[in-house]
């Protein structure tokens, strides 16, 4: 079967290797679609994974085509990447995404840019009806973009500011006002994903508008800065961004902390357990209309092209939000 395989930091190849077994709390997934991450541009070019070859991505959906139980076969799926151990104390509590000794499709093992995977029968969600596979394959996002605004605590009527107009900041903007925001502004230095923002129904921020929540979602302390300059008093801050570098911080910009009485958080992932699913409530929302995604999906490209893709992304070649890769591979036509 064909896959994109890392051998090494920046050998990604597209090649066959041997179909995956399906032990017994398993079933083998014929994927439809992959999403590439932010985060897998540099697992590919500068970090590479945990162990070579992997095959990476980690937001997919498709169809199981195997179960060894009999139950599922058939059914379209999304998949919950992570792979708790079970057994730390973080994971008694079921808060799986701070586990100390996970697993991970697409980073620690093999993942999702691959024409079938086995796939633990735990990270398995049913694909509601009417929800096609690209936009379930978008459940990581939607599901990451729900916890935020989750933590941020939105109140009906209030401003919400985004910092970062991707594809997790325009999906956090559309909870932000499922939750009871009036308005979301959105600030980024491009103005390609600004007018995005616009088609949505968001708006520019233009330093006027009074903000009581704050959203920072690109890990850089330009934007760190200019995120708590923004937010009115008493206001509350999720940072979600993942940090490039450093994060220095000058004095002014703490005091803006400490005389503003800020609630300052973090998000990490997403919740999967019996007491809040975000995974769940993605695939609810999307399939219901109330998050939409489509708009978003401006690439696709077949498995054989995975580093045509990468490239484009690395190059910035062309102007892209959610980038798939369809594992209907045309050369084999």
């Amino acid at each position: 079967m064909k896959c994109a395989n890392l051998h090494g930091i920046g050998d990604l190849r597209y090649e066959d290797i041997a179909q995956p077994r399906c032990e017994e709390d398993e079933v083998l997934v014929a994927v439809k679609y992959c999403g590439v991450c932010g985060s897998d541009l540099p697992r590919v070019y500068t970090k590479g994974t945990y162990h070579f070859p992997t095959v990476i991505g980690h937001e997919f959906a498709g169809q199981v085509v195997e179960d060894p139980k009999g139950e599922l076969t058939g059914k379209a799926v999304a998949v919950f990447p992570l792979l708790p151990c079970f057994t730390c104390d973080n994971c008694k509590q079921e808060q799986y995404a701070t586990c100390e000794d996970y697993d991970y499709y697409g980073s620690r093992r093999d993942g999702g840019m691959s024409q079938l995977l086995a796939v633990k029968r735990w990270n398995l969600l049913l694909i509601p009806e009417g929800l096609g596979y690209q936009e379930a394959a978008m459940c990581e996002p939607v599901a990451v973009a729900r916890h935020a605004i989750g933590r941020l605590q939105v109140a009906e009527g209030d401003n919400v500011l985004i910092s970062g107009a991707g594809p997790i900041g325009i999906i956090a903007g559309q909870w932000a006002k499922r939750f009871g925001a009036k308005q979301v502004y959105y600030f980024d230095i491009d103005p390609r994903k600004l007018e995005v923002c616009r088609e949505f129904g968001f708006a520019e921020y233009t330093g006027a508008e009074k903000i009581q929540c704050v959203l920072e979602g690109t890990g850089h302390p330009a934007a760190l800065e200019k995120c708590l300059e923004a937010i009115s008093p008493a206001g509350r801050m999720v940072l979600m961004g993942n940090p490039m570098g450093a994060m220095d911080m000058s004095q002014k910009t703490y005091w803006h902390i400490l005389r503003k009485e800020l609630t300052v958080l973090g998000t990490w992932n997403s919740s999967y357990n019996s007491r809040q699913n975000d995974w769940q409530e993605a695939l609810k929302e999307m399939a219901l209309g109330g998050i939409n995604v489509k708009p978003l999906i401006t690439h696709v490209f077949p498995l054989e092209k995975v580093n045509d893709a990468f490239e484009m992304m690395k190059n910035k070649s062309d102007f892209f939000n959610k980038v798939l890769i369809s594992m209907e591979v045309q050369d084999e036509q």
